[in-house]
């Protein structure tokens, strides 16, 4: 099972929503809104985000898989915009 990080909490205080280990086999995160309704399953199992290139791999090297992450994904669905916004 993933381990929310610390900087996805952060961010989702930021935001007003509630995050929990995703009950979809190959997601990480559930997003709820503050009425506990799910918007959003989020960031596959496989991959590596952002605060964990930054634990495994170090900062600089964590900055640049965050630059080309924006430049792939725009934002245009919820679910991209939601994973920007916590995990990336």
């Amino acid at each position: 099972m993933y381990q929310i990080t610390d900087y996805t909490k952060r961010k989702a205080k930021e935001m007003g929503v509630i995050v929990k280990p995703s009950s979809t086999g190959n997601k990480k995160i559930d997003v709820y809104n503050s009425n506990g309704e799910l918007i959003g399953s989020i960031g596959h199992k496989d991959y590596l985000d952002y605060p964990n290139y930054i634990k495994i791999k170090g900062l600089v090297y964590a900055n640049e898989r965050r630059r080309l992450y924006h430049l792939r994904h725009t934002g245009n669905t919820l679910n991209e915009k939601l994973s920007r916004q916590l995990l990336w």
